[in-house]
């Protein structure tokens, strides 16, 4: 997790605030994420790119909440965005619309038209049909849609496959081979203005082979489309790069992939768009939790905590590790547990058979690396309020997020 999150004087803080402060303040289950391991993230992406043309896009999907995006504004980020709620987000965050990506496969003609009407920097189109719908929204406003297409280029990331995007079989882009002639179908659109390409592999990705790969397929089409004409200015090439979720898992730093892209991008004139998330967020940010009871089972013992799949779905749905601490500081582990939380389903457990310290009720641990894909993959299963979200920057602390109350649940429904 880096220097942002350690033991200090035996007992596990964020930055310079004790977690156990928090936990007292606001309660827990809750998401503290670090502004000092987040503006480090962000300036390592910065600096590893400096020397050539570059924008680095968040990806507000990995963690959507404002004051996280008002911090990456601040740095001077763009964004990457799915959603007009997104859009609405980065607007309300300070975030600049001109730096702002439109990427996902649903996109509707309501979230095209506001997105024209904020000035995106460009839109990456993933079907044919898309790219219709765009031109007719665009022309009905009198405006020309800046447009990438998100190709596939059928690379194989080498990473969990419900996080693999680049496959032939996936539901995202459009097939490498028949790019060049969707861009001449977009070329001759009124309301298209072609401007970039696109591509997005995956996540959580450790060998940096596959964005090169990716990457080369990308120039060869962006140089044959400058042949015949159509100027591309923009190469994307999406985000993915992993984190450690353990100590064991080395993924390479933003200096390493810096280096390759760069060495496959020498002397073209292309810009680069970058959309990262994971790693920008993942390990700026921790659930802290506490424990409820522990229990003997027949073949097993139980560490209850009062979080669960709700609030961190990552293990249930991808079967992801997240390394587990107790906030203050203990010796080895006295026997093997399962981390499980109070909802009804075999599926809630933040960690099986995990080599575990003794614990007691009342005990709070730190469920780590969990700034992305956490809070907002969250619910309200088995009417749950979700959890707080909390920012610290250096020796002070801010909800960034106020714990939902059951009134919060039921507000918007009927009886």
């Amino acid at each position: 997790m880096g220097e942002a999150f350690r033991y200090k004087d035996g007992e596990f803080y964020a930055e310079e605030v004790a977690l156990s402060k928090i936990a007292e303040s606001v309660g827990t289950p809750c998401y503290v994420y670090s502004y000092a391991a987040l503006k480090d993230a962000f300036t390592g992406y910065r600096d590893a790119f400096s020397d050539v043309a570059t924008l680095i896009c968040y990806s507000v999907k990995a963690n959507s909440n404002l004051s996280v995006l008002k911090s990456f504004a601040d740095l001077g980020s763009g964004f990457d965005i799915v959603s007009l709620g997104e859009l609405i987000r980065v607007k309300r965050a300070g975030g600049d619309p001109w730096k702002v990506v439109f990427s996902g496969v649903g996109k509707t003609a309501e979230e095209m038209k506001a997105a024209l009407e904020a000035g995106i920097l460009f839109f990456n189109v993933e079907s044919v049909e898309e790219l219709g719908l765009l031109n007719e929204v665009a022309v009905g406003l009198g405006k020309k849609a800046p447009v990438a297409l998100r190709v596939n280029p059928d690379i194989d990331p080498k990473t969990h496959p419900y996080i693999s995007t680049g496959f032939k079989k996936s539901k995202f882009g459009i097939e490498i081979g028949k790019a060049a002639e969707v861009y001449r179908e977009a070329s001759g659109m009124k309301g298209i203005e072609v401007v970039a390409i696109d591509a997005h592999i995956g996540s959580q990705i450790f060998d940096l082979t596959p964005f090169t790969d990716s990457l080369k397929k990308l120039i060869a089409l962006a140089d044959d489309l400058s042949a015949s004409g159509i100027k591309i200015e923009y190469i994307d090439i999406g985000g993915g790069l992993g984190i450690s979720y353990t100590k064991d898992e080395k993924p390479p730093k933003p200096a390493e992939y810096a280096a390759v892209i760069k060495s496959v991008l020498a002397g073209k004139p292309y810009k680069l768009v970058l959309e990262p998330g994971r790693s920008l967020i993942g390990n700026a940010g921790l659930l802290l939790t506490k424990v409820i009871y522990l229990k003997d089972g027949t073949a097993k013992k139980f560490v209850i905590v009062d979080a669960a799949m709700n609030d961190l779905i990552r293990p249930a749905f991808y079967d992801s590790y997240h390394e587990i601490l107790t906030v203050r500081e203990s010796g080895e582990p006295e026997g093997t547990v399962d981390v499980v939380g109070p909802i009804c389903e075999s599926g809630d457990f933040l960690a099986k058979d995990r080599p575990f310290p003794a614990v007691d009720s009342g005990d709070l641990l730190a469920v780590l690396s969990a700034g992305a894909y956490g809070f907002v993959m969250s619910s309200n299963y088995n009417t749950r309020p979700r959890a707080p979200e909390v920012l610290v920057n250096g020796s002070s602390f801010a909800v960034a997020r106020k714990r939902e109350t059951y009134d919060d649940l039921l507000k918007a429904e009927t009886d």
